[in-house]
C-alpha cells in the first residue's frame, strides 16, 4: 500500500508541474512561502528523511540550480525509498504506518501546494478523477501517463 500511495506521489507531483510555464519554478506568492522549487526539494528531504530509518543514513539534499534537475533528484528518491519497501529492509525505530503518516502524507499535502500554487500563478492544474489515474508502483519517474478521465469541462479554466 505504501508503494502505491509513493507512486500516487510521483503522479500527483507531475501532474502539479506538467505545463507550467517556465517561470513557475521561482514563483513566490509571498516573501515566507516556499517556491515550487522549494517544495520540490523539501519533499525531496522530506522522503530523504523517510529513508534514513531504513538506512540509518541521513543525507543533505543537495541544492539544484536548475528545477529540472531538482525534481529528477526528488523522483530518484522516491525511487530509492520504495526499493527499501520492495526488497524488506528493516525500518529502525520506527514503524512502516508512521512513515506512511509523517514523511509520505507531508509530501502529498506539499504536491497540493505546488498544484494550488499553480492556480495562482494563472495557470491551473486540469482536474481529473483520480480514482482512474494510470498510477503505478512500477513508475515513481517524472514521465507519468497523461489523465485517464480528465474533466472536460471545468468553470475555472483559463
Amino acid at each position: 500500500m505504501v508503494k502505491h500511495f509513493l507512486a500516487a506521489l510521483a503522479y500527483r507531483t507531475q501532474k502539479a508541474l506538467r505545463g507550467a510555464p517556465p517561470e513557475f519554478a521561482a514563483f513566490r506568492v509571498a516573501p515566507l512561502v516556499r517556491t515550487p522549487h522549494e517544495l520540490i526539494r523539501h519533499m525531496d528531504g522530506v522522503l530523504g528523511s523517510a529513508r534514513s530509518y531504513f538506512t540509518g543514513v541521513r543525507s543533505e539534499v543537495p541544492f539544484f540550480p536548475k528545477f529540472s534537475d531538482a525534481v529528477k533528484h526528488f523522483h530518484e528518491t522516491l525511487k530509492d525509498l520504495t526499493h527499501h519497501l520492495e526488497i524488506g529492509t528493516e525500518l529502525h525505530e520506527i514503524t512502516l504506518e508512521r512513515v506512511l503518516q509523517g514523511p509520505c502524507c507531508d509530501a502529498m499535502s506539499h504536491a497540493g501546494q505546488i498544484a494550488m500554487l499553480r492556480r495562482l500563478v494563472g495557470s491551473p492544474v486540469p482536474p481529473e478523477n483520480f480514482i482512474f489515474a494510470a498510477i503505478s508502483s512500477d513508475n515513481l519517474g517524472p514521465d507519468q501517463p497523461p489523465p485517464v478521465r480528465p474533466d472536460e469541462d471545468w468553470p475555472e479554466r483559463p
